[in-house]
């Protein structure tokens, strides 16, 4: 068994004007760097072995502020953790994207499904605990993942049977979702803000 903590990324400017990112490779603002020292402390409190992060920009800075405090070493890059791939959508406001294609489950040319970013990232998820144990000595049982919202949202509506998050529901930036994954299963233990 692991425990995972997928923490998303801190706040980038699109973050701040409501955008939709995807892909774009947008690097965190200033707040955003403060979000990233605030997760650490929060994070302080318990020992971790190793950090992951999704090579976006914003995801790897944020892991390198959080391994900076933590004393975790270099952050190891996972691709299959990177952003939902949003197509057509990427780059609009959200309340756009929401007038135009009803809602985060909806089919939106070139996008990714909320399904097929949870399928990729739970690959990746179970490849990280089984990298964390062979590289860590004593055993690793306790990682960070800097991820993604739309990453963490489609693991959460995953895990959850489609339950949560609710809708409205927001994954805010710096905020903490700790997992347990043991032979292939993923498991949410808790979520909760860190900023």
């Amino acid at each position: 068994m692991t425990l995972i903590t997928l923490v998303r990324h801190g706040q980038t400017d699109w973050n701040l004007a409501r955008r939709i990112q995807g892909s774009t490779d947008i690097p965190l603002n200033e707040t955003g760097r403060a979000d990233a020292l605030t997760a650490a402390a929060a994070l302080a409190g318990v020992t971790h072995h190793a950090i992951y992060s999704s090579p976006l920009l914003r995801a790897s800075e944020t892991a390198e502020i959080i391994s900076a405090e933590l004393g975790l070493g270099a952050p190891v890059l996972v691709p299959d953790v990177r952003e939902r791939e949003f197509g057509e959508g990427e780059g609009m406001l959200v309340s756009e994207y929401m007038t135009t294609y009803g809602g985060w489950r909806a089919a939106v040319p070139g996008a990714e499904t909320l399904e097929d970013v949870a399928e990729r990232a739970l690959r990746a998820l179970d490849a990280v605990a089984r990298d964390s144990r062979r590289r860590s000595t004593p055993l690793a049982e306790s990682v960070v993942v800097v991820a993604h919202g739309g990453v963490i949202r489609a693991l959460i509506d995953h895990v959850s049977g489609g339950t949560l998050p609710r809708p409205g529901d927001q994954i805010a930036n710096g905020s903490a979702h700790r997992f347990e994954v043991s032979q292939g299963t993923l498991r949410l233990l808790d979520q909760f803000a860190l900023v």
